[in-house]
C-alpha cells in the first residue's frame, strides 16, 4: 500500500500571511499521484486544504498516523504547500490557526516523527519558504549544514533554509514543476518516476539564478512514485541481446533493412525498427554518420551507447 498526505493551506490566523494557490497546488497533486497513467491505482492520497482540518493539532494526528507503521505499507508520503518559517531554532510549517511563526508544527518534530517510522520508503516533499531547514540540525549559532535522515527517507525541498518560494499567478514554480515530472517528464525509458529523477527535472528547470531546490536522501535503492507511458516496450527492449551478442560490438547494417532501398528484406526490416526504436530512446548510435538511414544505405552499422550498455547488462542479468 501506498498513502500519501496532501496538506495546501492558502489562509493563515495573519491574514497578511495568505498564499493563493497553494490548496490548487495540493488538489493537483493529489489527483495526479492517485494513479499511474494508465489509470492503475497508486496513492491512497488523503488531501487536506480547509481551514478547520488544517489546524497545528489535527495536523500532528494526521502526521503521525501516516508514518504510523503497518505491515502492508510500501511507501508514506508527505507533502505541504503553505507558508514557512525558519529562527535560529529551526524550520515551522504555519498551520491555520498559528498566531506566530513558531507556535506552527516544528522541522525537527516532523523529522523525529519520520525517523522513528519503520515503514521502508518516507518522501518528504515541501513547498514553502525556507523548506530547506527540513532536516536540518540547529547548534549553538543557529542552523547548521548537518542533516540526520533514516534509513529509507527521502527530501525533496522547493528551496533552501534561507531562500523564500516563488509563484505565479499559475501557482507555485517548484509544484508545478514537479506535477510536470511526475506527468512524465521525469520518467525513464520504462515510464519509472523516480525521486532522484523528479529532483533532477526540477534542477534543470530551474538554473543557477532562481531557487535552489534541495535534495536530502538515504536510500538503498530508487524507487517509483509514478509510472508513466513507457518509451518502449519491455518486450522489444530484450531484444537488444539479440541484436548485440556482446555489449561491444557494432551490430552491421546493409541496404535491405531499409524500406525504401531497392530490395528490402522482410526479417530486417522487422529487425530495422527495433534498431531505429533504440535510436529513438537514446540505446544505440549509428558509425560514423548521423543517422540511422545512411547507416543502413552506405552499409555502415550501429553500437550501443553507455546508457545502452547499462540496459543490456540488466537484460542480460535477468534484472530486467
Amino acid at each position: 500500500m501506498r498513502k500519501a498526505l496532501i496538506i495546501g493551506i492558502n489562509e493563515y490566523f495573519v491574514s497578511e500571511n495568505n498564499l493563493p494557490g497553494c490548496v490548487e497546488d495540493a488538489s493537483s497533486l493529489a489527483s495526479v499521484l492517485q494513479n499511474h497513467a494508465n489509470g492503475d491505482p497508486n496513492f491512497s492520497c488523503k488531501l487536506i486544504t480547509t481551514s478547520s482540518e488544517a489546524s497545528t493539532s489535527n495536523l500532528k494526528v494526521q502526521i503521525q498516523q501516516l508514518f504510523d507503521k503497518s505491515k502492508d505499507t510500501e511507501i508514506a508520503l508527505f507533502y505541504f504547500s503553505g507558508h514557512g518559517f525558519v529562527e535560529s531554532t529551526g524550520g515551522y510549517f504555519i498551520c491555520s490557526d498559528t498566531k506566530s511563526g513558531n507556535e506552527g508544527i516544528s522541522m525537527q518534530w516532523l523529522q523525529e516523527i519520520v525517523n522513528q517510522s519503520s515503514i521502508k520508503n518516507k518522501v518528504i516533499i515541501l513547498d514553502c519558504c525556507y523548506a530547506g531547514a527540513q532536516a536540518v540540525v540547529p547548534d549553538n549559532y543557529g542552523l547548521s549544514a548537518n542533516s540526520i535522515l533514516s534509513s529509507g527517507t527521502t527530501i525533496l525541498s522547493a528551496s533552501r533554509q534561507n531562500e523564500t518560494s516563488a509563484a505565479t499567478k499559475l501557482g507555485s514554480i517548484f509544484t508545478n514543476l514537479v506535477l510536470d515530472a511526475l506527468k512524465g517528464g521525469a520518467a525513464d525509458i520504462l515510464g519509472n518516476i523516480t525521486p532522484a529523477s523528479i529532483y533532477s527535472y526540477v534542477d534543470k528547470a530551474l538554473g543557477p539564478w532562481n531557487q535552489r531546490p534541495v535534495f536530502k536522501t538515504n536510500i538503498s535503492r530508487f524507487f517509483s512514485l509514478r509510472s508513466s507511458q513507457p518509451s518502449i516496450s519491455k518486450e522489444r527492449l530484450r531484444n537488444i541481446i539479440k541484436y548485440f551478442k556482446s555489449p561491444f560490438d557494432s551490430f552491421p547494417l546493409n541496404p535491405s533493412f531499409e524500406p525504401t532501398s531497392k530490395n528490402p528484406d522482410k526479417n530486417n526490416l522487422i529487425i530495422f525498427k527495433d534498431l531505429q526504436k533504440y535510436r529513438d530512446v537514446g540505446l544505440i548510435t549509428p558509425v560514423d554518420t548521423e543517422h540511422m538511414y545512411y547507416a543502413a544505405i552506405e552499409s555502415k552499422s550501429c553500437r550501443l551507447t553507455a546508457m545502452g550498455l547499462q540496459y543490456w547488462k540488466l537484460i542480460k542479468e535477468n534484472k530486467l
